[in-house]
């Protein structure tokens, strides 16, 4: 993970460089969100009376399924730290929806940035929870002596310490006594030292233990109307949760116990009250929320029916995107600085489609090229995530050596480029299709040909796939 200072040390240059690793082409609209990035970087060292007027250009996507719209919103996210969620703006105009509203986006926000925070803070006391788990294992595995002495026993302590070793004593046995009591604890002080050495080592990490963890009862509050009322009772069935918690036991490896005790022992050390401020103002100040499918909800003047609830979405979604506090479990969330990318295709509609004042809070349009024979070839093989990079690692594990040869590769582009010419563009995903039907049988014989090498060739493709583009030609001509 980056931290800030190298975050905001990023040029829009350097920013499209890092988005070039893992999506190809679309370079207008990679430039456009690499400014819309160092933008709020520039914004943070204004003077705070003039911070605040500032206000993020939100951006608009056009383009086909598959092109990399999202991707590209999902790495630049990933890219700045910041808290990020996708939405489809379609699923708002379901018939008989009922539940979350538009409201919905701002209050995952709010959730997402809280478990970035709730993360960070946590990886920060790591060491420390690590070691306050392996003393709760040890007080299973070894617990610590108990002395039970009796008042009698006390007092004749107390003389010892004030140098008076006659004045309560019972008898002569006392000392013997302390110092056999003495000698235990130091054994049992090594035993947990050396007990201590091998769970750290991970020595002991398939012994099985019995483990004491925090449980809630189940206490939930269920809400169907809308309108923020679903995350107040949300909020409401945590608060009466609280009170509820019991401890629950659990039989474990000491690996496993490891794992859940540090994840207790270091939410205990961290405030929960300021990782909710700090998610707050991550969400507020660096969120942003893609919304997808956008062109299902561009109503058109004159409309009956469906349309007019998608016009109706419309006006929901635009206070949000206008700025406007939204109500969550974890405080109230101004979206005026929220970063929204809206995405379609708008085959049948478009971006004129959408209301005037939706459309001026998405100032900036860029569109997405349609993916070409070469594109398909480069997403083959250039980025860090590419697909036959993927799948040579899945094949590696069944000990299978997978190669391609270059012309295979051609051969892969071609036919990925033409069945997405003949039946439903679905972009880079057609690729998913074409390589799963391509190694189907290599994966389903990988663990029996372990040691082997598995060449694919331009003749092996164009047997596979062969069939494959023949259905989809013909698919062109049945009803």
């Amino acid at each position: 993970m980056r931290d800030m200072e190298t975050i905001e040390g990023l040029t829009p240059r350097e920013i499209v460089r890092e988005l070039d690793k893992y999506i190809v082409g679309q370079a207008q609209a990679k430039r456009a969100v690499a400014i819309a990035l160092r933008n709020r970087f520039r914004r943070r060292r204004l003077p705070e009376e003039l911070r605040d007027e500032v206000i993020p250009k939100n951006i608009l996507m056009i383009g086909p399924t598959g092109v990399g719209k999202t991707e590209i919103a999902r790495r630049l996210a990933s890219l700045a730290n910041a808290p990020f969620i996708k939405v489809e703006a379609s699923k708002f105009t379901e018939v008989g929806y009922v539940g979350r509203d538009v409201d919905s986006m701002v209050r995952d926000l709010a959730q997402m940035a809280y478990r970035m925070v709730e993360s960070e803070r946590m990886a920060s006391v790591e060491e420390r929870a690590r070691e306050r788990a392996i003393d709760r294992i040890l007080d299973i595995l070894e617990p610590l002596p108990q002395s039970h002495k009796s008042p009698a026993d006390i007092f004749s302590s107390m003389a010892e310490a004030i140098g008076q070793p006659g004045s309560f004593s019972r008898g002569s046995g006392s000392a013997e006594e302390t110092e056999r009591e003495r000698s235990q604890s130091q054994r049992k002080q090594r035993l947990r030292d050396r007990l201590r050495t091998e769970i750290a080592s991970g020595e002991r990490d398939q012994q099985t233990i019995d483990i004491e963890v925090d449980e809630s009862s189940p206490v939930s509050v269920h809400s169907i109307g809308g309108n923020g009322m679903d995350d107040v009772m949300e909020s409401l069935s945590d608060a009466i949760g609280g009170f509820f918690k019991k401890k629950h036991s659990r039989s474990v490896t000491i690996a496993e116990a490891r794992r859940i005790l540090s994840e207790e022992e270091a939410r205990k050390l961290i405030d929960a009250d300021e990782v909710r401020r700090d998610a707050v103002t991550r969400a507020e100040e660096t969120g942003i929320i893609f919304v997808d499918e956008i062109d299902k909800i561009a109503g058109r003047e004159g409309s009956h029916g469906p349309e007019v609830s998608r016009e109706g979405v419309q006006r929901d979604i635009l206070p949000i995107i206008e700025g406007s506090t939204i109500a969550t479990r974890y405080g109230p969330v101004r979206t005026d600085h929220v970063l929204f990318i809206a995405a379609g295709a708008f085959h049948i509609s478009k971006p004129s489609d959408l209301i005037p004042e939706l459309q001026g809070r998405l100032p900036l349009r860029v569109e997405l090229d349609a993916l070409t024979e070469a594109d398909f070839r480069r997403i083959l093989t250039e980025p860090k995530n590419a697909l036959i990079r993927q799948y040579c690692a899945l094949m590696a594990t069944e000990g299978v050596t997978l190669k391609f040869e270059e012309d295979a590769i051609d051969e892969l582009s071609r036919m990925a480029f033409r069945v997405n010419e003949s039946a439903e563009n679905i972009g880079a995903r057609r690729l998913h299709t074409i390589m799963e039907k391509l190694l189907e049988d290599l994966s389903f014989d990988a663990p029996e040909r372990s040691g082997q090498e598995f060449v694919v060739t331009r003749a092996y493709v164009q047997e596979r796939l062969s069939s494959l583009v023949k259905d989809q030609d013909r698919s062109r001509f049945i009803l």
